[in-house]
């Protein structure tokens, strides 16, 4: 049965930098935008009625999260992005977050076989860890292996390395189909829902951050079964003297994986298993 626990990892509260991502420069006054979303936001469902959560769109799919649950005084404002694509992961835990009831952090495998012949992996399965913001949707039990569908976005904590496959570390480049390297972080001292990738650029989107009228690059990386968006600090890149993303080279680094579920709950008869809390 898939494993449920109190989140006793969390994610940091204030991942200022990963604003930075979509084009808010390091010295964004925050509390500003706070109250800008506080103004213009939207409620987000799912989220429970208490508290403050709202979104600010800034077109093409991106937003900007604020939350505060109720009775607290800390807020945390945080990217967003809907995606428009769909990967099927199949659940092995989920950890539901200590600092909000609606998050939890899943962990599972991508693209996995039809549950007729689970044993078997598929190869073009890797490991999937992400931050569920719409948690109250996931039923009270589920099976180990339970599939569902999620929206995941990437947002780089740390990018190492962008360049043409010759300068990619080994053994990184190897066992995935496309060239692809896929490594959850995980253990005690490592932060919560992130991946460490070593992945090819597919394609670039140029977006604007209307707010700040910064460029945003939306990096589509060529991930087994089909294409996940990314996005990169172009300050970090700047500073480490990385090159720019361009289609047909190669990204390393870690991502803080955020997503949202998009469909595969299933009828009430196949929550099986053990309850959450």
């Amino acid at each position: 049965m898939v494993a449920v626990s109190r989140g006793n990892r969390e994610t940091l509260r204030r991942v200022d930098f990963l604003m930075e991502c979509i084009g808010f420069p390091p010295d964004q006054d925050l509390s500003r935008l706070a109250d800008l979303a506080r103004e213009r936001g939207e409620r987000v469902p799912w989220r429970g009625p208490g508290g403050e959560h709202l979104r600010v769109s800034l077109g093409g799919g991106l937003g900007v999260r604020l939350d505060r649950e109720e009775g607290r005084f800390v807020w945390s404002l945080t990217p967003d992005y809907r995606s428009a694509q769909r990967l099927r992961v199949a659940l092995d835990a989920v950890s539901l977050s200590a600092d909000s009831p609606s998050d939890a952090f899943v962990a599972g495998w991508a693209n996995p076989l039809p549950r007729e012949d689970p044993s078997t992996p598929s190869p073009d399965s890797y490991p999937v860890r992400a931050l569920l913001s719409d948690a109250r949707r996931l039923p009270r039990t589920l099976e180990r292996g339970h599939v569902i569908a999620m929206a995941l976005a990437g947002f780089a904590l740390d990018v190492s390395y962008i360049g043409p496959d010759s300068g990619a570390r080994e053994p990184w480049v190897a066992g995935l189909p496309h060239g692809a390297a896929i490594l959850p972080l995980d253990g005690a001292q490592q932060p919560a829902a992130c991946l460490e990738v070593s992945l090819r650029i597919l394609r670039v989107q140029s977006l604007t951050n209307p707010l700040t009228d910064r460029r945003v690059d939306l990096v589509e990386v060529e991930t087994p079964g089909r294409s996940l968006p990314f996005f990169v600090s172009p300050w970090q890149l700047a500073a480490d003297r990385l090159t720019l993303p361009r289609p047909g080279l190669r990204i390393e680094g870690t991502f803080f994986m955020c997503g949202r579920i998009v469909g595969g709950l299933g009828s009430p008869s196949q929550r099986l298993g053990g309850a959450f809390g």
